[in-house]
């Protein structure tokens, strides 16, 4: 399928809710194998049922997480002024699809459930997204470097959170938290302006009440 900056822009919308559909109602694909995959099996017990319930809530928050990315950088693409910056937003995408993918397939291995609100959520941040890029393309990388710090923070209390025994979803949090950490390196190097305070603590507000709202719906 060719890439954003080659389409029209009705092209683009179009691929736009394409690729939104899919990231609700379809299986993502990564194209890089799961950390997760890389744990031996003998590196640690079985989970108790407890430990196996926390880790589920906690890869479903992180799975809502990576829907968000998805809606944001779709949303970002899609009103991008750049082609180069237009590219760049849909590389970080295809990391944030492997992250899609991985914390489903531990959701599938932990017996646990992504969000009931998993629409709700992305239509949001799709809206935000789209606020974002309108405000430039200075602005709409000042955006994507609070929210990956933001995540970055909120995947490093995941790791303090999820049971020493459960190796596997530690190994995909951790990658995770690099690679969040390198996207917000990216846009700054890119010309991000950075955010004013108010702003951000909109942004941490608004986080934490959809990390505790998909901590259990």
């Amino acid at each position: 399928m060719p890439t954003h900056h080659a389409l029209s822009g009705l092209d683009r919308v179009l691929s736009s809710v394409d690729h939104g559909l899919r990231t609700l109602f379809g299986r993502p694909s990564a194209g890089r194998p799961s950390p997760a995959n890389r744990v031996p099996q003998s590196d640690s017990r079985p989970l108790s049922p407890q430990e196996a319930q926390l880790s589920a809530a906690l890869m479903r928050v992180n799975h809502v997480g990576e829907i968000c990315a998805q809606a944001l950088y779709q949303s970002q693409s899609l009103v991008c002024r750049d082609p180069k910056l237009r590219r760049h937003f849909e590389q970080a995408a295809k990391d944030e699809l492997d992250h899609l993918a991985w914390t489903q397939q531990r959701l599938d291995d932990l017996g646990g459930r992504s969000s009931y609100l998993s629409p709700l959520w992305y239509g949001g941040a799709f809206g935000i997204g789209c606020l974002a890029g309108l405000g430039g393309d200075r602005i709409s990388l000042g955006f994507v470097v609070e929210t990956e710090r933001q995540v970055e923070q909120h995947l490093a209390g995941h790791m303090e959170r999820l049971p020493a025994e459960d190796q596997a979803s530690r190994a995909v949090v951790a990658q995770m938290k690099e690679e969040e950490a390198r996207h917000a390196d990216e846009a700054l190097a890119a010309g991000a302006q950075l955010l004013p305070g108010p702003v951000k603590a909109a942004m941490r507000l608004s986080a934490k009440i959809m990390t505790r709202t998909a901590h259990h719906i």
